[in-house]
């Protein structure tokens, strides 16, 4: 079963506090697919993530367009994926894209719709991001399982807080 929440964000501190909120309380192994445009919050939402995970604010967290695996440490691990650059499942094999799903780390994949549903574990966070003015998102989240669905609803109880 897939749950499904939608929330409006109207700055970037707005996104990352979201991503801050489930980085609290995200487990090892999961994985988040961040999907929407350029410029539509994915990243600034990783930052969050990365801060709620305990990872030092030494740490800069940008978009690995062209390292396409960046790796944090923290309370949890933090694997920060982008796929802008690849062309489907063979480079996301030649990168090592599967091998990660099993680390005891969470995993954020930026531009995830450049693969097929199926090649994603069965329970996984997706995350879409839409632009609706400058600053303001619309922000819509996916829990395909019960441990992701439960973490959104626990990260959504956080954010109204």
């Amino acid at each position: 079963m897939i749950m499904f929440r939608e929330l409006i964000t109207h700055s970037p501190e707005q996104t990352q506090r979201l991503g801050r909120c489930l980085g609290r309380l995200v487990r090892k192994g999961t994985v988040m697919r961040l999907c929407g445009d350029l410029g539509s919050g994915k990243t600034c939402f990783v930052q969050g993530l990365a801060r709620g995970l305990g990872v030092p604010d030494a740490y800069d967290i940008t978009s690995p367009t062209y390292t396409l695996i960046n790796q944090y440490p923290g309370r949890i691990s933090l694997l920060h994926v982008d796929l802008y650059r690849l062309n489907g499942r063979a480079d996301a094999e030649a990168i090592g894209l599967w091998d990660l799903f099993g680390e005891n780390a969470v995993m954020a994949v930026e531009w995830a719709g450049r693969l097929a549903d199926s090649e994603w574990p069965v329970e996984n966070v997706s995350i879409e991001f839409f632009v609706e003015e400058d600053t303001v998102r619309r922000i819509r989240l996916f829990g395909s399982g019960l441990e992701p669905d439960n973490l959104i609803k626990g990260a959504l109880e956080l954010w109204e807080a």
